[in-house]
């Protein structure tokens, strides 16, 4: 399989503080020809984080869909 290629955007709902996580808005979209959009709502320490949990998660799904094609 070849790799999935995404990017992501982060948007702050609630800000992390060193006692809580905080809460993020994560857009994510692959390169062609996976050309998807997924928006996930992740709690998280940071916005870098959070936006490596939306790839992962992205990934994931995208790996999944391509093999119920095949």
């Amino acid at each position: 399989m070849k790799m999935i290629k995404a990017s992501a955007i982060v948007d702050v709902i609630k800000p992390a503080t060193p006692v809580r996580l905080g809460n993020f808005k994560v857009e994510v979209w692959g390169a062609e020809p996976n050309d998807y959009v997924r928006i996930y709502e992740i709690q998280a320490k940071s916005d870098t984080v959070a936006a490596q949990e939306g790839i992962r998660r992205f990934v994931s799904e995208i790996e999944t869909l391509l093999q119920s094609k095949d």
